[in-house]
This record gives C-alpha cells, sequence and structure tokens, in this order.
C-alpha cells in the first residue's frame, strides 16, 4: 500500500467518474464484474480492507461484521439507506459507518411521482395496446384512468423524499396528507398545505393515493401489515419507491387479485431481486426495477459523498455523514 492511501474497496462498478477519482486518492480495489458478491467474497474483503464501500444490495450483517480483520475502520456505504448493515455491531466494533444523504431525493421524488402517473392513467397498458394491435381507435370509454387534481395523497415519511413528493403532488392539484414521526416544521406545512396525522390508521382510510418514502428500519417492518392495508378504500392507488419489506407483500398481492385496490406502482420488493409471480401477471401494477435514484447526476453525486467521507477519514477528523446511534 502506498503511504498515506487507504486500502479501499468497493463491492460493485460505480460510474467511470467516480472510479477514476478513487483511484487518484486511494489504493482502491474495484468489482471489475459489477456482479453481487457473495458472503464468502464479503468476508474476505472485510478481513483486507480498510475501507469497505458496499452498496445497498450487500449484506453486511453481524456474521460478516465480526470476521472483519483489525484494519477495517470504515464502512463508507454507497447510498442512503444503511439498513444492509448491522451498524450497531460495527459501531461496537470501533467501525465507522457513513451514508450519502441528502443526493437521491430528487431523483426519487421525480420517479415516485412517475409511478403515480403510470398508475393513475394507465400509460403502460396504453403504451402496450399499440404493438400489440389492441388499439383500434379512439373511444370515449377505453383505457379510462383516474384524475389527480382533488385526490387526498398520504405521504408515509415525510423526510427529505416525502416533502419533495409533496412539492410536485401540489403542483398537480393534491391535497396532502402525511404521517411521520413528528410534524413537518410549520413553514413546511403552511407551504404544502399539509394535513399531519399522528394515527398511520386514520390516514390510510382517507386517503386516495398512498406514497411510502420511510426508510426501513426493524420499526417499519410490515409497517403496512395486512390489517392496515385493509384500511384502505378499494379505489386507492398505492406507490412505493422506499423499500419493499415495509409492505406484507403476500397480503399488498391478495388484494390487488381481489380488486380491493385500484392498483400500485412498485419500485422495490420485498425478497428483490425475486418478484412475485402474481405482480408480473397483474396489469394494474407498474412495475420496476429498483431505479428510483438511478440518474447519472445522482450516482455521481452519491461517489462524491463517498469520496468525501472516506478522505475526510483518511485524514484523522470524523467524516460527515457518520451514522450514530440515536440515528438508527
Amino acid at each position: 500500500m502506498e503511504k498515506g492511501k487507504p486500502k479501499v474497496i468497493v463491492t460493485r462498478k460505480l460510474p467511470e467518474a467516480v472510479e477514476a477519482r478513487m483511484r487518484e486518492l486511494f489504493e482502491t480495489r474495484f468489482n471489475e464484474d459489477d456482479r453481487p458478491l457473495g458472503k464468502p467474497e464479503l468476508v474476505a474483503a472485510v478481513k483486507e480492507a480498510e475501507v469497505l464501500v458496499p452498496t445497498i444490495t450487500d449484506r453486511i450483517d453481524k456474521s460478516v461484521i465480526l470476521q472483519a480483520g483489525p484494519k477495517l475502520k470504515l464502512i463508507a456505504n454507497f447510498g442512503n439507506g444503511v439498513d444492509n448493515i448491522d451498524v450497531e455491531t460495527a459501531l461496537a466494533r470501533g467501525i465507522t459507518v457513513t451514508n450519502t444523504p441528502g443526493v437521491l431525493t430528487e431523483d426519487t421524488a421525480d420517479m415516485t411521482m412517475a409511478l403515480i402517473m403510470a398508475v393513475a392513467r394507465r400509460v403502460i397498458e396504453g403504451h402496450g395496446a399499440i404493438p400489440s394491435g389492441k388499439w383500434k381507435g379512439w373511444s370515449p370509454t377505453w383505457m379510462l384512468g383516474t384524475r389527480l387534481q382533488g385526490k387526498k395523497l398520504g405521504i408515509i415519511g415525510m423526510g427529505r423524499i416525502g416533502t419533495a413528493v409533496a412539492r410536485r403532488a401540489r403542483a398537480f392539484g393534491m391535497e396532502i396528507h402525511y404521517h411521520n414521526r413528528k410534524p413537518v416544521h410549520p413553514k413546511t406545512a403552511e407551504e404544502l398545505d399539509a394535513v399531519y396525522w399522528e394515527s398511520l390508521d386514520q390516514m390510510l382510510s382517507r386517503v386516495d393515493i398512498l406514497s411510502i418514502n420511510c426508510p426501513h428500519t426493524p420499526a417499519t417492518y410490515h409497517l403496512l401489515s395486512a390489517r392496515r392495508l385493509k384500511l384502505l378504500k378499494p379505489t386507492v392507488i398505492l406507490v412505493n419507491t422506499a423499500r419493499g419489506e415495509i409492505i406484507d407483500e403476500n397480503a399488498l398481492v391478495r388484494m390487488l387479485e381481489a380488486g380491493e385496490l385500484a392498483g400500485a406502482g412498485l419500485d422495490v420488493f420485498e425478497h428483490e431481486p425475486a418478484v412475485n409471480p402474481a405482480l408480473l401477471k397483474n396489469n394494474r401494477v407498474v412495475l420496476l426495477p429498483h431505479m428510483g435514484s438511478a440518474t447519472l447526476e445522482g450516482r455521481i453525486d452519491m461517489g462524491e459523498k463517498v469520496i468525501i467521507n472516506i478522505k475526510t477519514w483518511a485524514d484523522g477528523h470524523k467524516p460527515p455523514d457518520r451514522i450514530l446511534p440515536g440515528m438508527l
């Protein structure tokens, strides 16, 4: 290892600009094949590295962290959520964990609105009708969707992304309702004319469209349980660009098959990359392959945050985006 350059192992391929900068600053090993690493490979990486740069698909659990070598001092996650990392075990071992907050807000909010519009206006069905030959000309009663203006949008998780979704939805003339651990700042609530619901159950029974924008934590696992999903009106459209584990996916599938929901737009899945076959066959569901934050600009911004966190740590300072015990 070159003097002053920490040994960094990156688990997936990153944008060229990010990799080039990391090569300049660190002794870096990349995953040129860009295939997910298996557990034995992750264990080998933590034994060797001073800094590990995983992504959300890498399960850096307790069993992996406990096998880390004495040189591993930083896990610089390439992503905002850290539910893929056993942060408590890492911190107990003296390993700092960082993430990349704030850089994917606008991109994910854009995709959330895209899914709302796609489901409400049956965009995917309409597109498919042309190459399949089903479209025989304009008809006043064919391919009718749902108007967004005036609809009540319920947002679960009014953080950066949820607030960005609310701003977009207001521009479409939607009413904003939200459930959060605490109310947003009064100025934000006034700007968005947003209604705060301390009770998630009460909000669910009143909204027309539901957007999930909260992080996945032990407290939010199956937050939308079978019982809670039953509180939704049968005309509701559900959109999830957060984490699949927040919804009881089997219960969601049963309700969609029974016509107890109008539709769903899903960018994430409970057991991804596996997708429930019933979802694939349902024409009321729009499915995307976890691409909510997938813009070149966003990925480069994420890489720059990772680099800043590593460089700050290597210079002997506390990284700006470290995860602290109280944040879990």
